[in-house]
């Protein structure tokens, strides 16, 4: 590609997109003194081994190697990310980027020192530090450390996590002050107790954020690295441009569709937008988007690769810690609205190509007849894969002492088979998007030449979701089986070529080396993010803020829950205009996912924890798309020539959809198929029918904000799509106008209700009382489940209940001790004047479905069709 200059904005180089990817996720400086580029490389590459080995020490040579606690393993993580931090990212634009300054190295090696510190003294540290004694020179390390690690922070990430940081160090410390309201007030924090908390224990920046990122983060992001730089990339791209590239606006859909298979194996949206942007915008400008569009369909298709599972950024792995749910379960609830985006982003394109009159590139296919095909592959993909199942189940069954060699001896067969058979093909190359006439290749010319790249992912998915492995240990496999795979493909392909397999196998040693160091470098930001963000979380548990919050975002939120959720997304889009999603996920959900969740009960409105956290992160993800700081939508306008805040406001329309998914599965959390058990199948019947019902809905919805459906939509006719896109995702909504969700009963039965609820059931009441905080009077919702484990007699009391009856009035005392109820009720004040009260036990109305609004809302639909089919001059689909 070419620079040039144009009416709207300037097409950068090749390089100069490479130099923006790397500033941005590698860092930009690249040492002309190879001495100095070999040790950045050695670090990076001596990092990845150490990844590697903490992640599985149980391997045959496991008895000769030490084992490692997180405690150890954390800071040895922080030690690689702070000294490659400071040699990779220049202090200033105005810095050399071909040489490190003097100032650099001191500050490289004071930080990673800092860090290594708590490796190498940690039995000193329980002794002093740990039990509240700290010395003064480990306060003096502390100080040091928290100071270079925020300075890392901003060379890494830009100024905006650096910046609150620093206010959470400053608020920990002064404790009040005119810009403090009253209600997070405290008396402050000394000096040694930040320092203690922050650096020296581990709970602060050693603590659940960065032990996340070094158990789970490092691997998968490594197994990105590895696939990308063996060419998964580049398979992924031209796959989805052989199946979709010959639709209307194709090259538009073939972005959608490449970017989110990108997105599976990358945690970045910046180098998603460059990777495929570089590919598909040109193409996508060829057959009528304009610059601005252009680059924002590549943006919101990249943005959204974060969203997608499994990896999902880091955020995943942040939700199996932070919510307490494993990571299979994440994916379960990240599901549904992750493929559902992605359909209805498909749609919005197809639609700006129908109104727009775009031509297909070759001979124009049918997109329904497309999406028939797609879903004959998943049905009989899952069918193979089903069977797969069983056939290794019987085996091991079977014959379990032998099941291990055969399952490993038939991967290595069929890993050698697609290797053949991608050797009997010509190797993929991307054909270049600006030449005069470009040729569509086709799914079976693409589809056989990367087979072997499924394998790894096939591993993956199968130790998390068939032998229920935790995430390390199914990342550590299928990386394993990455590095096989890149170390060998070349020489096999050479052997079935009869080729020079000694110059392949060179090949192969350095692909599978720079794959090792671009993991790791891509690894730098996000270590020193998660470190940093742990000051926040720190001083959340450290002070009033993370108390008292709900009552200050309450009082701004007049207590109403809708309100408050736009006032949380709007901090996150703020927040994350300057941080990087990860960092923005750790500090927003730390804030604000138990306010959201309180503040609902408080409305009587159980929400699932999993669904505020998902709400948090989606908004967080979106920042990355929302002018003026949009840095992927900068990258795609960089890309595209055109101009960045236009391309961003067009990004962020098309974005609308994940904008309103969020708000959707708080109020409606069986989107996320909260409560939906896939282990029977009646629930897998469920699941289906949700998507289903969901994906159709968010086809409506991306219909009416594009103004054409069958045709170009009249106001009205927009407000209906609206109507019925709501109705079908939220049913529920109509049914408690009509008929009340429960049904109040005398509070005095509160513990006969406990007793004679059945395992599984759910006890459901009201409470009102005085406000810890400020005294004022408060009304919880609280929801109880009955497990298979509670005793017959007293529910209510083994839960931590003190219960008072009185009349017939129930009034209740402080909550035992370490007893679920304890959390519940710890914004009550229960020694005030005003007693706290059972006001009332909430049983479930027997009501009609809600599924019934369907009915209504098909009709409308029906409607619509039917006016805008005599205005309808060319096929839907």
């Amino acid at each position: 590609m070419s620079a040039n200059k144009n009416a709207e904005g300037r097409e950068f180089t090749d390089e100069e997109l490479q130099d923006l990817v790397a500033s941005t996720d590698t860092g930009g400086r690249a040492p002309t003194n190879r001495t100095v580029a070999l040790l950045i490389s050695v670090l990076a590459f001596a990092w990845s081994l150490f990844q590697l080995w903490i992640a599985q020490p149980q391997l045959w040579f496991a008895e000769y190697l030490p084992v490692m606690n997180s405690s150890q393993t954390r800071p040895v993580h922080l030690s690689f990310a702070l000294i490659l931090a400071f040699l990779a990212y220049p202090a200033l634009k105005s810095s050399p980027r071909d040489r490190i300054p003097v100032l650099d190295w001191v500050m490289g090696l004071a930080a990673a020192g800092c860090a290594f510190y708590i490796f190498a003294f940690s039995r000193e540290l329980s002794d002093t530090a740990r039990s509240g004694l700290p010395t003064q020179t480990q306060i003096i390390v502390g100080v040091i450390g928290i100071v270079l690690l925020l300075e890392a922070s901003r060379r890494a990430l830009g100024p905006a996590l650096t910046v609150v940081g620093s206010i959470f160090l400053l608020y920990a410390y002064m404790g009040t002050g005119w810009l403090i309201p009253e209600i997070i007030s405290h008396s402050g924090l000394s000096l040694t107790s930040i320092v203690n908390a922050q650096w020296l224990d581990t709970s602060g920046v050693f603590g659940i954020p960065l032990g996340v990122s070094t158990a789970f983060v490092f691997l998968f992001v490594l197994f990105g690295a590895l696939l990308d730089k063996a060419g998964a990339g580049n398979y992924f791209i031209q796959l989805a441009f052989a199946g979709l590239g010959a639709l209307r606006g194709g090259p538009a859909k073939a972005a959608v569709v490449g970017s989110a298979m990108t997105g599976l194996i990358s945690g970045s949206s910046i180098a998603n937008v460059v990777t495929t942007g570089t590919f598909t915008i040109p193409l996508m400008k060829r057959v009528g988007f304009s610059s601005e569009k252009a680059g924002a369909v590549e943006v919101a298709s990249s943005v959204n690769g974060q969203i997608m599972p499994p990896v999902m950024g880091a955020a995943a792995f942040l939700m199996v810690e932070f919510v307490g749910i494993s990571y299979v379960e994440v994916i379960k609830h990240a599901f549904i609205p992750a493929v559902i985006s992605y359909i209805a982003l498909v749609y919005i394109v197809h639609l700006e190509a129908l109104k727009n009159d775009m031509p297909a590139l070759g001979k124009a296919a049918n997109l329904g007849r497309m999406f028939l095909k797609i879903a004959i592959g998943f049905v009989v993909t899952g069918t193979a894969f089903t069977a797969l199942v069983y056939g290794v189940q019987g085996l091991q069954a079977a014959a379990p002492s032998i099941s291990g060699p055969v399952i490993l001896i038939a991967i290595l067969a069929a890993y050698v088979a697609c290797v053949k058979l991608a050797a009997s093909k010509d190797d993929l190359e991307l054909d270049d998007p600006n030449a005069r006439t470009f040729h569509l290749p086709t799914v079976g010319q693409v589809f056989p030449t990367g087979l072997h790249y499924l394998l790894p992912i096939l591993v993956l998915v199968w130790f998390l979701m068939i032998e229920m492995q935790s995430p390390a240990k199914s990342a550590f496999y299928a990386v394993a089986v990455m590095l096989v795979i890149i170390l060998t493909q070349r020489p096999l392909k050479a052997l079935f070529r009869s080729q020079d397999m000694v110059a392949a196998f060179r090949a192969g040693v350095g692909d599978l080396t720079q794959g090792m160091i671009d993991g790791a470098r891509n690894m730098i930001g996000i270590g020193v993010a998660t470190a940093a963000a742990g000051i926040i979380v720190a001083t959340v548990t450290k002070t009033p803020i993370g108390t008292e919050l709900a009552g200050l975002v309450e009082l701004l939120a007049g207590g109403n829950l809708f309100i408050m959720l736009v006032l949380v997304a709007v901090f996150s889009l703020i927040l994350g205009m300057g941080l990087p999603t990860t960092a923005n996920y750790i500090v927003v959900s730390s804030l604000m996912a138990s306010v959201v969740v309180t503040l609902g009960a408080q409305e009587g409105l159980i929400v699932p924890l999993i669904a505020a956290h998902l709400f948090v992160f989606y908004f967080g993800i979106m920042a990355d798309v929302t002018p003026p700081v949009g840095l992927a939508s900068f990258a795609a306008a960089a890309v595209s020539g055109g101009d960045p805040i236009r391309t961003g406001f067009t990004a962020f329309f098309y974005s609308m959809r994940t904008a309103a998914l969020p708000f959707l599965f708080i109020y409606n959390p069986t989107l996320i198929l909260y409560g939906v058990d896939l282990g029977t199948f009646p629930g897998i019947l469920h699941a289906v029918f949700v998507f289903c019902v969901a994906t159709v809905a968010m086809l409506l919805f991306a219909a009416a904000t594009q103004g054409y459906f069958l045709a170009r939509s009249h106001k009205w006719e927009s407000a209906a799509l609206l109507l019925v896109a709501f109705t079908l995702f939220v049913p529920g909504f109509w049914l408690d106008r009509i008929q009340p969700r429960f049904i109040e009963q005398p509070a005095i039965q509160l513990a006969q209700a406990f007793d004679e609820a059945a395992p599984g059931d759910s006890v459901r009441f009201v409470v009102s009382g005085p406000s810890f905080a400020d005294g004022t009077p408060r009304q919880l919702t609280v929801l109880h489940h009955i497990a298979e484990t509670d005793p017959a007699q007293g529910r209510a009391e083994a839960a931590g209940l003190i219960l008072l009856p009185e009349g017939d009035q129930m009034f209740l005392d402080e909550p035992m001790f370490n007893t679920p109820f304890q959390e519940k009720l710890s914004s009550f004040d229960f020694y005030a004047d005003d007693r706290v009260e059972v006001i009332s036990l909430l049983s479930p109305n027997h009501r009609m479905p809600k599924q019934i609004f369907y009915i209504p809302a098909l009709l409308l639909l029906g409607l619509v069709v039917m006016l805008q089919r005599r205005r309808q001059t060319k096929p839907a689909f």
